[in-house]
């Protein structure tokens, strides 16, 4: 299950995981322009993790939950 709220300068993805037990925290995912938070309550410390990531960095990750065990560089079209 997620949910998908729209702030002012940020799109709020909140991912609950409603799999079997044992379940994990809520992963929420704040997209801005130049950058996405990725933040988790760690259940250790009842704190929060956040991990920011670029675009790019987004985009490479996407792109590699697709392919196999390698190495890779993204290249724009036209580039050579």
């Amino acid at each position: 299950m997620f949910t998908i709220e729209h702030d002012y300068d940020s799109t709020v993805v909140t991912l609950v995981d409603d799999g079997e037990v044992p379940l994990r925290e809520d992963v929420m995912i704040s997209a801005f322009e130049d950058c996405i938070n990725v933040t988790q309550i760690n259940p250790r410390s009842n704190l929060p993790v956040t991990i920011t990531m670029s675009m790019a960095q987004l985009r490479d990750l996407s792109l590699a939950l697709d392919l196999p065990e390698g190495s890779y560089r993204f290249r724009e079209a036209g580039d050579k």
